[in-house]
């Protein structure tokens, strides 16, 4: 499956703004979102607490920063497990170590689109609404060298501390970039060189015979509903993995490992 005749890249700016994130604090929790979080300079954390048995460790943690950041961070309150479990959730892993933040800065698509080389990977989410998803999902896109995770500001999962968990600190490594209409935006990336290649379980070409060299955009469907029509027809390609057997079908979380995966082969052959 060949790419569409070559598009030039356009570096213009275009029109829109990043949507506005919700005002407030959120709690992060486990060693892996509040590490990363501890590093990300971007972010800016309000309040840390932690069990006893986990107070040297934060401390060696908070030792290896830099002096500049480590001046930034309140110091930690020692707190009884009750404690983050009510903050957390009882069915919450916080492993004994939570953080309380203020959102990431926005990230406009032009900020990305400002940067980017000849070869580069996003992922854009159609209506992709489960923390869980999300999160495993940047997970995977900070894995495989993606640039940024795009989705749409309505419908879209909220990024509270299920999401940064599932994410395991990529929420603090890649961004995420909240965008007001999908369509426009792929209209964006086509105009910058990018191919927008949309899967598709009901296609008949499999993502292996698509050229995914260059500048690439992979958009997921939400679970269940997949890729909406308009959705559909903004794509330069669609393909479908090549699943079989009884059970022939992913979650969009691992749907979208799969894609990133066969991104990251082609790109080093």
């Amino acid at each position: 499956m060949a790419k569409p005749q070559s598009r030039k890249p356009s570096n213009a700016r275009r029109h829109g703004k990043p949507a506005p994130k919700p005002k407030g604090r959120d709690i992060l929790w486990g060693w892996h979102a509040v590490a990363m979080a501890l590093q990300n300079e971007k972010r800016r954390i309000t309040g840390l607490l932690c069990t006893s048995r986990n107070e040297e460790e934060l401390g060696q943690r908070l030792d290896a920063l830099t002096d500049s950041r480590r001046g930034e961070i309140p110091e930690p309150k020692i707190v009884e497990k009750d404690t983050l479990d009510t903050l957390a959730g009882l069915d919450a892993v916080h492993q004994g170590i939570a953080a309380e933040v203020l959102p990431l800065p926005d990230v406009a698509i032009e900020d990305i689109l400002e940067d980017v080389g000849e070869q580069c990977l996003l992922v854009l989410l159609d209506q992709v609404t489960d923390p869980h998803n999300v999160g495993a999902i940047l997970r995977s896109a900070s894995a495989f060298g993606a640039r940024a995770v795009i989705a749409p500001d309505r419908n879209a999962a909220p990024t509270t501390g299920v999401l940064a968990k599932s994410a395991s600190g990529a929420l603090d490594a890649i961004d995420l970039v909240h965008i007001t209409n999908l369509s426009r935006t792929m209209e964006q990336l086509r105009d910058a060189g990018f191919w927008c290649i949309g899967l598709d379980g009901e296609t008949d070409g499999t993502l292996d015979r698509a050229d995914l060299k260059g500048r690439i955009a992979i958009v997921m469907g939400a679970e269940g509903s997949g890729l909406r029509r308009l959705t559909r027809e903004k794509c330069d390609l669609l393909a479908r993995l090549p699943t079989s057997g009884p059970v022939a079908t992913l979650n969009v979380s691992a749907a979208t490992a799969v894609a990133l995966y066969e991104y990251a082969r082609q790109n080093q052959e």
